[in-house]
């Protein structure tokens, strides 16, 4: 997969799925690179082909609605959309 690293203080594993023109998910990763996390991301928009419908396939595990953004913390906790609050909750411990 096709993910880009930022780093930070390590708060478990952080992806990001993310469209390369969607305004929602620039804001997701601008306020994740603010509070300091290491993240991965990945603009599912800019992959092809079986690449692309293999990270879809992942991503609708943690958000069947498929809707972007798609934040996964350590496999378990998925924050769909732009959930300012809930991200700072999760990650301004």
């Amino acid at each position: 997969m096709s993910q880009v690293h930022v780093e930070g203080k390590n708060k478990g594993k952080v992806i990001l799925y993310a469209l390369s023109t969607c305004v929602w998910c620039k804001k997701t990763k601008k306020l994740l690179s603010e509070l300091g996390v290491d993240f991965h991301y990945v603009y599912v928009d800019l992959l092809e082909g079986e690449e692309q419908a293999s990270v879809l396939a992942e991503m609708v595990h943690y958000n069947p609605q498929r809707s972007f953004p798609t934040l996964v913390i350590d496999d378990k906790t998925s924050i769909a959309g732009y959930q300012e609050r809930k991200i700072r909750e999760v990650f301004e411990e």
